[in-house]
């Protein structure tokens, strides 16, 4: 089967001559991270049978947060995590989606309109979940995923949220239950999205970089109601650590030609598009994130930093319900058990060895636990 690494490895260096000159530096650490991962450039791990004593050695992954090879663990570990601090009780996914004629803006300056569309769409939603008329809680709490690409590998940033179906008053100390098919307008979101964007862009003195039909054209933000939280947090954990492409939608190379599946939206039928390497590879490389972007954000009491538990809600939670109420157990799938190739028993780790490093650098050191993600 053809991977995103076989392809990288293949056409990644002709990319990176060809277009050394204009290519952002984040974009060249991602082309030459995947090229590596799980060769000896990266190092390798040493593990040992416990029954017959045969070493197995495994090359580490490059551990880049783009590259589909490593991200499988993380997304496994964020999302059990995510499952033991959720509440009980109905939830919403709410998405936030910038229009097409902003697009060419938000691509050139990544950093600052990602960072404008969090504060923008979390301020929305805070705002109109504050007033009486739908939720009457000054305190809601959600997460937000920002997810940039779409089926085609086409530039779509957009952000997901998961929000309990209710808020905190401070004043009352009370929970404030939504209905569990409405949270808030989803058009009054719309417009307070578009308004907060563009002031949060004025501040940065960009505004007159944006068309003016922006701002007259109605920006989308969808909600929908889920019976538990379980639900979108299964739904975005692939989102999370995923990059834009899996390998498993990789159908062939041939002749210099990236053929993949995709699925049209609303559609459960599987199609196959066709793109020229160096464009599948410039399409793969636009959702590239910003060194240092923090694409998973937490909103009020969701925050690991708010002065209210989760303990604290749950109770509350309880006392609007007037009866207890409990989370569903998370289920989770159990790490896989490393076993020898020869005779099947478990094996142990030893030690890690790092490649050798430029003169001057720190080298690497023997490990007595091993790595988080060994390859």
């Amino acid at each position: 089967m053809t991977t995103i690494r076989e392809i990288f490895q293949t056409y990644g260096p002709e990319y990176l001559d060809r277009y050394q000159a204009t290519m952002p530096g984040d974009h060249r650490k991602v082309v030459e991270a995947i090229i590596t991962c799980r060769t000896s450039a990266c190092g390798v791990a040493l593990y040992q049978c416990e029954q017959c004593g045969e070493p197995h050695i495994l090359y580490r992954s490059c551990g880049n947060r783009h590259c589909p090879t490593c991200q499988h663990h993380k997304s496994r570990k964020w999302l059990e995590n995510q499952m033991n601090r959720q509440l009980p009780g109905h939830h919403f996914m709410i998405t936030f989606t910038v229009p097409q004629t902003l697009r060419p803006f938000v691509r050139s300056n990544q950093r600052t309109a990602y960072s404008a569309m969090f504060q923008a769409s979390s301020e929305a939603i805070k705002i109109l979940a504050a007033d009486e008329k739908y939720v009457g809680g000054d305190l809601p709490g959600f997460l937000g995923v920002l997810h940039t690409w779409g089926r085609q590998l086409h530039y779509h940033p957009h952000i997901h949220y998961v929000v309990p179906a209710g808020a905190l008053s401070t004043k009352e100390q009370r929970w404030h239950p939504s209905r569990i098919d409405f949270f808030v307008p989803v058009r009054a979101l719309s417009r307070l999205f578009r308004a907060k964007f563009r002031d949060e862009i004025a501040k940065v003195g960009l505004l007159g970089l944006i068309p003016l039909e922006v701002w007259q054209t109605d920006w989308n933000v969808n909600c929908q109601a889920a019976e538990a939280g379980e639900h979108p947090l299964r739904y975005l954990a692939p989102y999370v650590f995923k990059v834009a492409i899996s390998n498993s939608r990789i159908v062939k190379v041939e002749n210099r030609t990236v053929f993949f599946r995709y699925k049209k939206p609303r559609s459960r039928r599987w199609r196959t598009m066709a793109l020229e390497v160096m464009e599948f590879i410039r399409r793969f490389l636009q959702h590239v994130l910003p060194t240092g972007f923090m694409k998973i954000r937490y909103y009020g009491f969701m925050n690991p930093n708010s002065s209210v538990s989760l303990d604290e809600i749950n109770g509350l939670i309880e006392m609007a319900s007037g009866f207890t109420v409990t989370a569903p157990e998370p289920e989770t799938e159990p790490l896989p058990v490393m076993t020898c190739m020869l005779c099947g028993a478990t094996l142990r780790y030893r030690c890690l060895l790092l490649p050798c490093l430029p003169a001057g650098t720190t080298t690497g050191r023997l490990c007595t636990s091993p790595p988080e993600n060994p390859g």
